[in-house]
């Protein structure tokens, strides 16, 4: 999420829209974004995962097996709702937004 904070601007030049989603409750979403400072909205898909679980990313918390989490993931979202690109990283790695404005420039030809 830091990573989408510090290249924000080369989002919002590009027109991409950021939205942070995570199985929790909005308030704990509302409190996380603030203390981060992030510019983009954060979604909380909670109770019922929907979201999570129609991209492919809603996995047990591995801390506490009763818990479901949406694993760290990164999908490009056309205008027309169709999925341009996806990328699962590893969890302990930080992912650079490079690969998805890239994506993202491939898609709209601009530089």
């Amino acid at each position: 999420m830091s990573a989408r904070k510090v290249d924000y601007d080369k989002f919002q030049k590009l027109n991409v829209q950021i939205l942070g989603i995570a199985v929790t409750n909005p308030f704990s979403q509302k409190t996380f974004a603030d203390s981060l400072k992030l510019p983009y909205p954060l979604l909380a898909d909670y109770p019922d995962p929907e979201v999570t679980r129609s991209y492919g990313v809603l996995m047990l918390y591995p801390k506490d097996p009763k818990r479901m989490v949406a694993r760290r993931s990164f999908f490009l979202i056309d205008k027309q709702r169709i999925v341009r690109g996806r990328w699962l990283p590893d969890v302990k790695d930080v992912f650079p937004s490079e690969p998805i404005l890239t994506r993202v420039r491939e898609m709209t030809g601009k530089p």
